[in-house]
C-alpha cells in the first residue's frame, strides 16, 4: 500500500509557482492498479518519484507498507561507464538478489547480444530503455511504477517478452502507471484517476477519469 496524507508539492519555475499536488489524499491498495491521467508538464514524473522515495514532498506524509519499485526508466542506480553485465550484478547485490540470476535474467530479456558486455554510455536511447525495463522486472515489487509506459522500441520479441512478464507479474502484484494518454493505461488498470489542478481525482473505472480529463483538456 501507498498512501499520500496531506501531500504538497509544487516548484518555483522562475517567474511562478507550478503547483503539483496541494494537500492531497489518496491510496494506492494492493491488487487494485491505478492509473494516472496527466497532461504533459502538470507532474506525472514528479508523482512517480515521490511514491518511489526519489523526491520529497513539500508538506504532509507518504507512507508505504509494500514494497515498491524505482520507476521505469529511472538509471540513477547504474554506473554509465559499466556495462548490462556489470550493473545487473551490482544492482542484485543491492536487493539482496542472486547475481547470476539477474544478470542472465535480464541478458535474456534484452536481447542486445555483445552490447551486453559494453558500458551503458554507448547504448543508444533505445537500448538503455530495453535495460532498464528488463532491470526492473528481474526484481520482483509489490508495487511497480511506471511512467508513460513501456520504453519505445522498435523490438518486437522485446515487447513480447516484457509484455508478458508484467502481465504475469501482475496477476500478484500491482501497478500504477501516469500517462496523457488514455490507451496506454487501458492495457494495466480498471481504476484511474486524473491530475488536476494540484488534486488527484480518483474514479472507480477508466471512462469516468477520460470524461473528466477529456473535458479539461
Amino acid at each position: 500500500m501507498i498512501e499520500f496524507r496531506d501531500v504538497s508539492k509544487s516548484f518555483w519555475t522562475g517567474t511562478q509557482r507550478k503547483v503539483i499536488l496541494d494537500r492531497a489524499s489518496f491510496r494506492v491498495e494492493l491488487g487494485n492498479s491505478l492509473g494516472i491521467l496527466a497532461g504533459n508538464g502538470t507532474g506525472k514524473t514528479t508523482i512517480i518519484n515521490m511514491m518511489a522515495g526519489l523526491e520529497k514532498p513539500d508538506e504532509g506524509l507518504i507512507r508505504k507498507s509494500s514494497r515498491v519499485s524505482f520507476p521505469l526508466g529511472f538509471m540513477g542506480g547504474v554506473i554509465n561507464k559499466h556495462s548490462a553485465k556489470e550493473n545487473c550484478r551490482y544492482i542484485a547485490r543491492l536487493y539482496g538478489l542472486d547475481p547470476d540470476y539477474v544478470e542472465s535474467f535480464c541478458r535474456w530479456v534484452c536481447g542486445l547480444g555483445e552490447y551486453f558486455e559494453m558500458p551503458l554510455a554507448t547504448y543508444s536511447s533505445g537500448m538503455r530503455g530495453r535495460f532498464s525495463f528488463a532491470l526492473l522486472l528481474s526484481i520482483e515489487f509489490d508495487i511497480y511504477l511506471i511512467d508513460e509506459g513501456m520504453p519505445a522500441t522498435a523490438d518486437v520479441e522485446f515487447n513480447r517478452k516484457a509484455g508478458n512478464i508484467l502481465k504475469e507479474r501482475l496477476k500478484n502484484s500491482t501497478v500504477v502507471i501516469v500517462s496523457h494518454s488514455p490507451k496506454t493505461l487501458e492495457k494495466f488498470c480498471r481504476t484511474a484517476a486524473v491530475l488536476r489542478n494540484g488534486k488527484l481525482h480518483q474514479f472507480e473505472t477508466l471512462e469516468e477519469a477520460k470524461r473528466l480529463y477529456d473535458y479539461d483538456a
